[in-house]
């Protein structure tokens, strides 16, 4: 890392552009993760089916995947900010979709199973649109700072997240508990237009792709081969496909807090930000002191240590022991993503880095929806307990198999 970053790790904040992005981001997504907190309550109240929960992390990664190669080759060739702007606008359509099917007026006359219908088909079209503006946001940062202080922004872009993440993820089961699932959507209304405002202040970004007379698949091929060569990025991305897609207990964290630990919206918000949580301690702890070396073994170790918590979470019938579990499974999956975050940053040259950003995508998306999915179908199959015991274990095989397999990973420094 450069002298510059090192002396001072918030170098980036200095520039007005770089704080309009984080303050617009922080916002948004501080927005649909309120939204995500809610669809989940709101699913199981309206189906009492683990199995509908599911559902919902498939709705999304279909299109969501689907779109993803093609999504890097049309953000490496369009203005970022227009394309960024577009993507938003079309959140703030399907939280109004929302806010309509959440109206108590229409519960006495619409089926359950046909509100939940319309839910999942909404929470398409969201996947199809995170399939842009998920890679758009990543691949921007680089266009607003200078390389010098790239990794310290990187990793103040991925604490933001995580903040965000934590307050949408409380104040959505919070916000359930005194106003109702349809006020809250109104709340998350107004936070995205909020965010809307404030990143519209960004100035136009240059496009990067100069080579116009490429085919589409030419270009989606050359990404795809980069990011196959670069073993650093496909050893990180791969380890975390694998042990988020066994892994992942979040999606049945309304199970655990309504029928396990017996708690209401406001116990099931602090559930669901528990993880966040402990992802910007670590985060935080990382900005500051970044790690020196030895970067791939502390990688696996803390996938391995995800795993264990995972395990423990799912043992655990007390609360603040469950809170607890998913604080530290938190700080360890912090640690990965600071590892992984920095990896795509530095290694992902100007003219390829949304299509790198889009295979990076794919691999969060596969890993975190599918993985709501497996955990649907592993729940109904082999019940709710020994199903995130299952993942625990699973990811720790992954880290295993990986460990020996991979021995460039263990062995990457950065």
């Amino acid at each position: 890392m450069s002298t510059t970053s090192n002396k001072n790790p918030y170098e980036a904040f200095k520039i007005k552009e770089f704080r309009f992005f984080i303050l617009g981001r922080f916002i948004f997504i501080m927005g649909l993760r309120m939204s995500g907190t809610v669809v989940g309550w709101w699913i199981y109240n309206l189906t009492n089916s683990p199995l509908a929960l599911g559902l919902v992390g498939l709705s999304e990664v279909i299109p969501a995947l689907s779109l993803a190669l093609y999504a890097g080759h049309y953000i490496d060739r369009n203005e970022n900010r227009r394309l960024l702007l577009k993507c938003v606008l079309i959140y703030i359509v399907c939280i109004l979709f929302f806010l309509f099917l959440s109206d108590n007026r229409l519960a006495g006359s619409i089926k359950p199973w046909t509100i939940a219908s319309l839910i999942f088909f909404i929470i398409a079209i969201t996947g199809a649109i995170r399939a842009f503006s998920g890679p758009t946001f990543s691949s921007m940062i680089a266009k607003i700072v200078p390389k010098n202080i790239l990794p310290s922004a990187a990793a103040i872009s991925s604490a933001s997240w995580l903040i965000a993440s934590i307050i949408g993820h409380a104040m959505g089961g919070f916000l359930i508990a005194l106003i109702d699932i349809h006020y809250t959507f109104l709340a998350i209304l107004f936070m995205l237009l909020t965010g809307y405002f404030l990143l519209s202040k960004l100035s136009f970004k240059t496009v990067s792709e100069n080579n116009t007379t490429a085919s589409t698949w030419q270009s989606v091929k050359e990404g795809i081969q980069y990011v196959y060569k670069t073993k650093e990025i496909l050893g990180a991305l791969s380890l975390d496909l694998f042990a988020i897609l066994f892994g992942g207990a979040a999606a049945l964290i309304p199970v655990f807090a309504r029928d396990i630990l017996h708690t209401g919206p406001v116990g099931f918000g602090w559930l669901n930000s528990a993880t966040d949580i402990g992802s910007i301690i670590s985060v935080t702890a990382l900005t500051i002191v970044p790690l020196r070396k030895k970067q791939g073994k502390i990688l696996l170790y803390a996938v391995a240590g995800f795993g264990c918590f995972i395990i423990l979470f799912a043992l655990s019938k007390f609360f603040w022991l469950s809170f607890t579990a998913l604080l530290f499974s938190g700080i360890l999956d912090g640690i990965s993503m600071i590892v992984r975050g920095t990896i795509l940053q530095l290694k992902s040259p100007d003219n390829l880095r949304g299509r790198v950003m889009s295979v990076n995508s794919m691999f969060i998306n596969s890993s975190n929806e599918l993985g709501q999915f497996e955990s649907g179908i592993a729940a109904k199959l082999l019940g709710i307990i020994p199903s995130v015991v299952f993942g625990g274990c699973m990811t720790i095989a992954v880290v295993i198999t990986t460990w020996f397999k991979a021995p460039s990973l263990r062995k990457m420094e950065y």
